[in-house]
């Protein structure tokens, strides 16, 4: 039997376990991490959390929605038997009537039969050596890198999360990509990751040891995740966001480690993703309403939602 638990009601040990022996587990997924990106979350849980999907949800006006956090690219259902669509499709069945919006980005483990929207992934296995993952690279990726390497002017060490979002904001402001909570949310979590060493932050200095780029990597124990990065005009130009993800590449390889690139569906990043042999991996996000009439008469007098 499916139960839906308010935060306040959920083992948070069993339904961590949970999420860390999944199939298919995610970072994004743990109660700690949720409890950080998320405004509110409850859960679905099969039996004695022999499976679970979190609902991250927030309110607006006086109307619960589902929706997907900053900073979580794929949830849906966690377990760590074989998860079937009817599986998946029973956890949807349960979502409570409460939430009058639902979006869920699904994990590429979860197949839907609802009609939702095909997203991709990057993903490159580091199980081999790095010479082998290295072969692999398109040939334009492996002449960047040797001029990046050849040409000595720019250089590999550690950084904090504020420079990079600082690097960030400073070249990007012009886009208004995320509200200001987001940014402080992404702080908060780097200093838990850091004390859980769940994270890498790796930043490219030029000679007059300037930041010119920088990059939040997850690392849990089946994934690296590139989070977020961040690169000024001259880190660009250098092309340093190749030299930070192939030194992550070559640290992890020839492990059991999977480097998951998160996205994208811009195809210039996707095209950049793939050049480091990054293989595609799809998954759903569905999107619905549960009272869609009350939501029309919303947007007739101008509730934006």
């Amino acid at each position: 039997m499916i139960y839906h638990l308010k935060r306040n009601e959920i083992d948070a040990v069993k339904y961590d376990n949970c999420v860390e022996n999944a199939i298919n587990s995610r970072i994004y997924a743990f109660s700690w991490y949720l409890d950080i990106v998320a405004d509110n979350w409850d859960v679905l849980v099969l039996n004695d959390y022999d499976a679970v999907m979190p609902l991250p949800w927030r309110r607006k006006y006086f109307i619960k929605y589902v929706y997907p956090p900053c900073w979580t690219q794929q949830l849906g259902v966690f377990s760590i038997n074989l998860i079937s669509e009817n599986l998946v499709q029973d956890f949807i069945n349960a979502i409570p009537n409460r939430f009058k919006k639902v979006t869920i980005q699904f994990n590429s483990n979860n197949s839907i039969s609802k009609e939702g929207q095909k997203k991709v992934n990057y993903v490159l296995f580091l199980d081999v050596s790095y010479d082998d993952i290295y072969k692999k690279y398109r040939k334009d990726r492996k002449d960047r890198l040797k001029k990046i390497i050849k040409e000595n002017r720019i250089s590999i060490g550690k950084v904090d999360v504020s420079e990079i979002i600082k690097l960030f904001e400073k070249n990007y402001q012009e886009k208004k990509i995320l509200p200001v909570k987001d940014y402080k949310k992404l702080e908060k979590l780097a200093s838990v990751l850091l004390s859980k060493g769940k994270i890498e932050l790796e930043g490219v200095y030029n000679m007059n040891l300037e930041l010119i780029s920088g990059a939040i990597f997850l690392k849990d124990e089946k994934r690296v995740t590139y989070l977020f990065s961040a690169s000024s005009l001259e880190g660009k130009k250098r092309q340093s966001s190749t030299l930070l993800i192939n030194t992550m590449i070559k640290k992890n390889s020839d492990s059991h480690f999977i480097f998951d690139f998160e996205g994208s569906m811009i195809p210039g990043i996707a095209s950049f993703y793939k050049s480091f042999g990054a293989e595609r991996e799809c998954y759903n996000n569905l999107r619905y309403n549960n009272f869609p009439s009350f939501l029309k008469l919303l947007k007739k007098y101008q509730f934006k939602f």
